[in-house]
């Protein structure tokens, strides 16, 4: 098998690339910079240029387009690269997979499609989703590329698995989620300011989970929108508790906003029972990969 992945160098595509590298799957890698010394096939090219088809290889099994504009707040400055990038850019992606004969394309979207959580209320692949209650530029460009894959999938496209992921976390120098970001805040501060309620919460998934959800999709011949998603609601709070036990120590909290108790609760029975996965890291494996606990171990050890 034969796969490319669009974004190859950023975090997911890194370990999605090792994780195949080690099943013997061919990966061709495909990003504007390279960062990485893998041993694969890569090749440098910008998704929006029209020229990518001159690099793009011949006899692919699976495109995975992880590429795009992710966060949220760069989006929201500059919305014209990030509809450029996320939309145009997926449909030059799109028309090169069919031209060069792709067999399957899988797309990586986001929980943050769902618009809005009410209370602990679970969303599922086929809750009704208003584009109007959105306030995110990034969950649109996504929302758009979704219903553009639907729609060429039912006009002759190439089978299409869409993945709404949700809160990403795991080994990462920067782009941290709350996750890393409150484990680094427990580990280096006696108070730890949370943006909203320690109850707030999310259904985290660690990247290790992500990357094993996309191969468990490669092969299909059909067109499915699936959440990767953790199996339980993790609190601000569980993160801080988990966190304080791992670094030994005991923090404050403060709640910027202590009656913003946010959840976003996307389920993954589809994924379990489509595609037999089921995410395997819980939260106190998943911090002791983060950068601030690793670095805090070889901090200790480098003291003794």
């Amino acid at each position: 098998m034969k796969i490319l992945i669009t974004g190859s160098e950023g975090f997911i595509g890194t370990e999605l690339i090792g994780q195949c590298l080690a099943k013997n799957i061919e990966v061709v890698g495909f990003d504007l910079l390279k960062k990485n010394d893998h041993k694969y096939d890569f090749r440098i090219g910008d998704i929006r240029k029209p020229e990518i088809k001159d690099v793009f290889p011949e006899d692919v099994d699976v495109v995975v387009h992880l590429a795009a504009i992710s966060r949220d707040r760069d989006c929201l400055q500059d919305p014209y690269s990030a509809y450029e990038t996320n939309i145009m850019g997926t449909l030059n992606i799109m028309r090169v997979a069919k031209e060069k004969k792709a067999k399957q394309f899988i797309f990586a979207s986001s929980e943050w499609v769902y618009e809005k959580f009410i209370g602990n209320e679970e969303k599922d692949e086929e809750s009704l989703i208003d584009i109007s209650g959105h306030v995110s530029e990034y969950a649109l460009s996504k929302l758009v590329s979704e219903a553009t894959l639907r729609l060429q999938y039912k006009r002759g496209f190439v089978p299409t698995t869409i993945f709404r992921f949700s809160i990403v976390y795991g080994p990462r120098k920067e782009d941290w989620s709350s996750v890393e970001a409150v484990a680094d805040d427990v580990k280096k501060n006696e108070v730890v300011t949370l943006m909203r309620s320690k109850k707030a919460g999310r259904r985290f998934v660690h990247v290790k989970d992500i990357a094993r959800g996309i191969i468990s999709a490669f092969g299909r011949t059909d067109f499915q929108i699936i959440n990767l998603s953790g199996d339980v609601m993790v609190t601000m709070g569980d993160v801080v508790r988990e966190s304080e036990a791992l670094f030994n120590k005991k923090v404050k909290i403060v709640e910027s906003n202590p009656d913003d108790a946010n959840m976003r609760n996307p389920a993954n029975r589809k994924a379990k029972e489509l595609l037999g996965w089921q995410p395997e890291i819980e939260l106190v494996e998943g911090i002791k990969t983060t950068d601030p606990y690793t670095t805090f171990v070889a901090d200790r050890k480098q003291a003794t």
